[in-house]
């Protein structure tokens, strides 16, 4: 089923509009939460909380794509739930790592709203400079949390290539951002 046909359900409230965001998007969303969360009831259980959350928040949101729209959900729900988890106990994991990669130059906490909407869009502009490989593993790897592995594998690279081309990325980010003057 289409995703406008789908959206349209939740406009209705009808329940056959869960059932088909289950159907077309419950593998996609699993894997967004399991590479977070690295337990798969851990992400079972934000993945059907993400649903619920989605039922809420259409209408009155139309999202253009639900996809992305539902990732996103999934995303933060899984990334509170790894808080949660790390504020009991202080493990290490992929996401951890992959927050201090990107978050050694930048630094949201207590920013203004504004310098946050600054941010996300010089962010958006620098993804938008770069040739398509490029934005995909830094994509993969910051926004889906996948392992340097997984990458490599999916874009038939080596994990040497996939590190480098994360770490200049990384340097050429944190260039932008400078010469745009946010502060990091």
């Amino acid at each position: 089923m289409q995703d406008e046909k789908i959206t349209e359900l939740f406009f209705e409230r009808s329940q056959e509009a869960i059932e088909e965001t289950k159907i077309k998007y419950s593998s996609y969303c699993m894997k967004v939460a399991a590479n977070i969360l690295k337990s798969r009831q851990d992400a079972e259980e934000c993945v059907n909380d993400s649903y619920m959350k989605l039922w809420s928040s259409i209408p009155p949101n139309r999202p253009a794509s639900l996809k992305a729209y539902l990732a996103k959900i999934v995303r933060n729900l899984s990334l509170d739930k790894l808080e949660k988890q790390k504020a009991k106990k202080r493990g290490s994991g992929t996401a951890e790592l992959v927050f201090d990669e990107i978050c050694e130059f930048i630094s949201t906490g207590g920013e203004q709203l504004a310098d946050e909407i600054a941010l996300r869009e010089a962010i958006n502009s620098f993804l938008a400079s770069l040739d398509r490989q490029t934005r995909i593993i830094f994509v993969q790897r910051y926004w889906y949390f996948c392992s340097v592995k997984e990458i490599a594998v999916q874009l038939n690279v080596g994990e040497s290539k996939v590190k480098m081309t994360l770490k200049r990325t990384r340097d050429k980010l944190r260039e932008q951002l400078e010469k745009e003057g946010l502060d990091l």
